[in-house]
């Protein structure tokens, strides 16, 4: 995935001090530490998750006891502001490990994570940040600020970002960094919008912020302000190169070319907006606009394969044209333009001298069809699972080998996810107490 798409057959990469120091055909050292025999395998860049909700771990299969849902905003009030509330912050511990578990598991080694737990501010990245730390992975968290409730919420959320922030500026070469996060412009005012472009700055981290996921947020804001949700947001002056705008699936000409104009990025979530039929984001447009589009999950299946695949596929369904994206396209997504999203494309992302050591190694034994250097993107795209990662490194660190995880206790993550999910499922009145 470097900048001409180089593919090297029978190669070599030598890993040093957490770095790439060398990629193409030659001969290792002598006596290197660790040699890791990849013939015949797909070595490429660890997939990046440019949007997530950690804790959504816990609502995997959650019987509800609800009316089902029929839009974004009933979803949000029987399903995810309920969860929101009854979390405290050894929930938000257990599922960001088992949500490491299964990064770990399909292949991300970097992700973008937004918390959204209202009784559990109080240090609640500091939990998520340990449970990175102990996987092995690399991160961006912050806690989700919104004033559904009251303004006092708004500040309490943003005032835990900074705090992080402040924290993750003392430890510099740490692998989890803090971001600035919102929860929805139809969820917060012009006045949290510019503290919390005032922190970015402060801060210079990213600011991420759900836009026209559904059409309650452009609906909201032309009845409230008489502009349409990217427009206000660029209005309040929140857009820039150091923005992610997640889904952006309600969103028009006019503010496709505001978010080229600023330079604001797009976090593409197709699986979770087919669950919650919110409509298909203009993405083939974003990218004719050379705006930069990365690959989330947002909070829904973590296998980055399957998200992966489902971008590739959903815009053809939807142009009714097998031409729409590109196997290069969707792969860009997931790996460089992920990168790009978050100030980290000469870092991570493709496989180049100097770049951090994050890799993933394929094993193709599953596919049915033989692997050769002219389809192996197909073969990404098309036919790999994320059961057929094989072993995962990130800062030159191995975390998986041959499908064993080392950095954590799977079955013991398990049991703790497993316990966390049942107390929340009872206090949401899903199974008895």
């Amino acid at each position: 995935m470097d900048g001409n798409r180089k593919i090297i057959e029978k190669g070599s990469i030598e890993i040093e001090d957490k770095k790439i120091k060398r990629v193409g055909k030659f001969r290792g050292d002598k006596n290197p530490e660790k040699v890791i025999d990849a013939s015949g395998k797909i070595v490429m860049p660890g997939l990046i998750c440019s949007h997530t909700h950690s804790y959504g771990m816990l609502l995997r299969a959650t019987p509800l006891k609800i009316g089902p849902p029929t839009d974004l905003m009933q979803i949000l009030q029987r399903v995810w502001w309920p969860i929101d509330e009854a979390m405290v912050q050894s929930d938000a511990y257990a599922s960001a490990l088992i949500a490491c578990l299964e990064f770990i598991k399909t292949g991300t080694t970097c992700f973008a994570d937004t918390y959204s737990g209202s009784n559990s501010i109080g240090r609640s990245l500091d939990r998520i940040s340990s449970a990175i730390g102990e996987s092995g992975l690399r991160a961006f968290i912050g806690f989700e600020a919104t004033e559904r409730h009251t303004r006092a919420e708004g500040a309490r959320g943003m005032q835990e970002n900074v705090r992080f922030l402040k924290r993750t500026l003392k430890k510099k070469r740490s692998r989890v960094r803090g971001l600035v996060s919102i929860h929805a412009s139809f969820t917060v005012s012009d006045e949290l919008l510019r503290h919390a472009r005032r922190v970015s700055r402060r801060f210079n981290a990213p600011i991420t912020i759900h836009a026209s996921e559904g059409q309650v947020d452009p609906q909201h804001n032309l009845q409230k302000y008489g502009k349409r949700a990217v427009e206000r947001l660029h209005d309040v002056g929140i857009l820039s190169s150091n923005t992610v705008l997640a889904h952006c699936v309600h969103v028009n000409e006019d503010e496709l070319s505001i978010m080229k104009k600023t330079e604001a990025k797009v976090a593409h979530n197709p699986m979770s907006n087919m669950l919650n039929g919110v409509g298909v984001a203009p993405v083939p447009k974003m990218l004719e606009k050379e705006i930069s589009v990365g690959l989330g999950n947002d909070g829904y299946i973590f296998d980055g394969f399957e998200n992966l695949r489902s971008a590739y596929l959903i815009h053809k369904a939807n142009a009714r044209d097998p031409r729409v994206i590109t196997p290069y396209q969707a792969l860009e997504m997931a790996t460089i333009n992920g990168a790009k999203l978050y100030g980290l494309e000469d870092k991570l992302g493709s496989i180049e001298t100097g770049k951090l050591a994050d890799l993933i190694i394929i094993n193709p034994d599953s596919l049915p069809t033989p692997l050769r250097r002219k389809n192996v993107v197909e073969h990404i795209v098309n036919s790999v699972r994320g059961c057929d990662v094989e072993t995962v490194i990130v800062d030159g660190r191995l975390l998986m080998r041959e499908k064993r995880v080392i950095t954590l206790d799977e079955e013991e993550v398990v049991k703790m996810s497993k316990k966390s999910a049942e107390k929340i499922w009872k206090k949401l009145g899903a199974i008895k107490r």
